[in-house]
């Protein structure tokens, strides 16, 4: 025979007690929510919107220029040489400012040492290079031409179809820290 303590047979009985309370037959509260929400007039459901019929896109983007490169204006393109002899030398080897984008560059100032002018340019990370008139930077090849004291004069070497390369200049100019 198994051994009930007298507070668990207490708290049994108790709790049969509560059971037995909440149990009642009436219904009529139920009852009422269920006619109530029946006669309730019934919503007319929206048929499905038609939708027009997907109509596919081709972008080809090969002729177009980057989004994140400044345009060419129409008299640098008309400067632009178009000789066959205009391409990058693959055997150069490659300066530290070559592995950023031109656009991620600033130039913060200049310098001058025995005569000559040097630029300073920052690269985006903090770090602050030197470079001269015939230095690269950019990924587009980009030879420096000239240094002003306001801004770095530069020619890129980009393509322009298959194997064929045009030369466009650009400028870094100082960055304004106000």
């Amino acid at each position: 025979m198994v051994k009930v303590s007298q507070f668990t047979f207490a708290a049994l009985l108790a709790s049969l007690g509560l059971l037995a309370g909440c149990s009642s037959s009436d219904y009529s509260d139920i009852d009422k929510f269920m006619v109530q929400t029946r006669e309730k007039p019934q919503g007319v459901i929206d048929p499905i919107p038609i939708f027009k019929p997907y109509k596919a896109f081709r972008y080809n983007a090969a002729s177009k220029r980057s989004p994140f490169e400044v345009p060419v204006k129409v008299r640098e393109i008309a400067s632009l040489s178009l000789s066959s002899d205009v391409k990058p030398d693959p055997k150069r080897v490659k300066e530290q400012l070559e592995a950023y984008n031109l656009e991620g560059l600033s130039m913060v100032g200049t310098l001058e040492r025995g005569g000559t002018l040097w630029a300073l340019i920052d690269d985006g990370s903090g770090a602050v290079h030197q470079v001269l008139k015939g230095n690269y930077m950019g990924k587009n090849h980009g030879r420096i031409v000239a240094i002003y004291p306001d801004s770095v004069a530069i020619v890129e070497i980009i393509a322009n179809g298959k194997d064929s390369w045009i030369e466009r200049p650009r400028n870094l100019k100082l960055k304004d820290n106000s």
